[in-house]
């Protein structure tokens, strides 16, 4: 079975977590992607992940307004992370257990990668 490294996107977006919901709205349009990878403030922190839902469930539906609400007001961390040889089963079934649809590849401290549940689906 393939690795994390093989089918993974590299150009992963981020955000820094004290800007706006509506900058991170620009930046997944601009970018076209489904979610953002939330920086680390330090060292020592988490990173997190702002996604499309997370909007939607955490901002429109409660009726907050975008440009008022920071990032680090409805990301969710800690990430579901994987190395860059873990095999494709593994991060399926991580993606199932934590009920989420994105794991990030590491390679040591750094994000090297991103794998999506329509990454494997496309594999099978």
């Amino acid at each position: 079975m393939k690795t994390a490294q093989e089918v993974m996107t590299k150009d992963v977006a981020t955000i820094h977590p004290h800007v706006t919901v509506a900058e991170a709205i620009q930046r997944m349009r601009d970018r076209q992607v489904g979610s953002l990878l939330v920086e680390q403030l330090s060292p020592s922190d988490t990173w997190g992940i702002i996604t499309q839902t997370d909007v939607v469930q955490k901002v429109v539906a409660p009726g907050k307004e975008p440009a008022q609400v920071k990032v680090a007001e409805v990301m969710t961390k800690p990430i579901t992370a994987v190395q860059s040889d873990t095999s494709l089963q593994e991060c399926a079934r991580l993606m199932a257990r934590d009920h989420i649809r994105r794991v990030f590849v590491f390679d040591g401290q750094d994000v090297i990668g991103v794998v999506s549940a329509s990454d494997i689906f496309q594999i099978l």
